[in-house]
């Protein structure tokens, strides 16, 4: 299933990642076009790989996969000290992912 491919888990988790971030730090703002063009790719990889638009569409629709990529963040998120209502954790992880350049620190930016 498509919800089990790599690089699209990957790919999501890094917007989810990013999304978290955003939300809870008050000194890093999204990407939003990267963001969007972030996803596309995402969209154009499973196309290319032989996924059908129905199947790329029941995966953005999927609301327990995306639970579970939430739970999976917010638990990653913790173990990195970023807990709720603590923004400077939040504000740290960003900064993190962002001078590795990773997948979600390239979707976010200080400001």
């Amino acid at each position: 299933p498509l919800r089990e491919v790599p690089q699209v888990v990957d790919g999501f988790y890094a917007i989810g990642l990013a999304d978290e971030v955003r939300k809870n730090c008050p000194s890093i703002s999204p990407r939003m076009v990267r963001a969007y063009m972030f996803l596309r790719s995402l969209e154009s990889f499973a196309r290319d790989a032989g996924y059908s638009e129905a199947e790329i569409d029941a995966l953005a629709d999927d609301k327990a996969a995306k639970d579970r990529l939430k739970a999976r963040i917010r638990t990653d998120l913790a173990a990195r000290g970023a807990t709720p209502g603590d923004a400077d954790g939040y504000c740290a992880v960003g900064r993190e992912e962002i001078a590795r350049d990773s997948a979600a620190g390239r979707l976010l930016r200080t400001r």
